[in-house]
């Protein structure tokens, strides 16, 4: 039972992953070529864990969500996304792994991965840009605001804001 509840704990930690490789933006018109971002990404998603002990385990997970800018209307403004990911956890040290692709309003998208290792690495990596994403970088924080209460087994539900700079091509 304790392996169940540090996945449930890491799961619910897991949109730190994702959101942190969150791409995309919701303005009708083309944003700044560079700039500042401040937005919350709120996601929900499941989890298929292996529960072995509390210090080793695993799981994948699928979230979706939306992103919210402040002020409105900025980079990534009302955009969803969908990440997809591994979790995992030898001898009490995680690992992640999330690809996320994000779309905006217009139909633009991003394909970002993002890792942590073992050793507390963390790398973000914009993959791949259409429209007025393509070629684009972006560096940044992120703070969990969260987690939130679970509403159903095998669930989480979490929002955290991002903070940082991109640039376009």
């Amino acid at each position: 039972m304790k392996a169940k509840t540090e996945v449930k704990r890491q799961f619910a930690s897991a949109g730190l992953v994702a959101a942190l490789a969150v791409a995309g933006a919701a303005v009708a018109q083309t944003p700044p070529k560079e700039g500042n971002y401040d937005f919350i990404s709120c996601y929900s998603g499941t989890a298929i864990p292996v529960s072995f002990t509390k210090d080793h385990y695993a799981f994948v997970y699928e979230q979706t969500g939306t992103n919210t800018s402040n002020p409105p209307g900025g980079y990534m403004d009302k955009s969803t996304f969908r990440c997809v990911g591994i979790n995992s956890s030898f001898g009490g040290k995680t690992s992640a792994s999330s690809t996320c692709e994000a779309i905006d309003k217009d139909g633009d998208k991003k394909l970002t991965h993002f890792s942590l290792d073992r050793d507390g690495t963390t790398v973000k990596e914009v993959v791949l840009g259409t429209g007025k994403y393509e070629g684009a970088t972006e560096k940044g924080s992120t703070t969990s605001m969260g987690p939130y209460p679970t509403i159903k087994a095998g669930t989480s539900q979490n929002c955290v804001r991002q903070t940082g700079t991109y640039k376009l091509k």
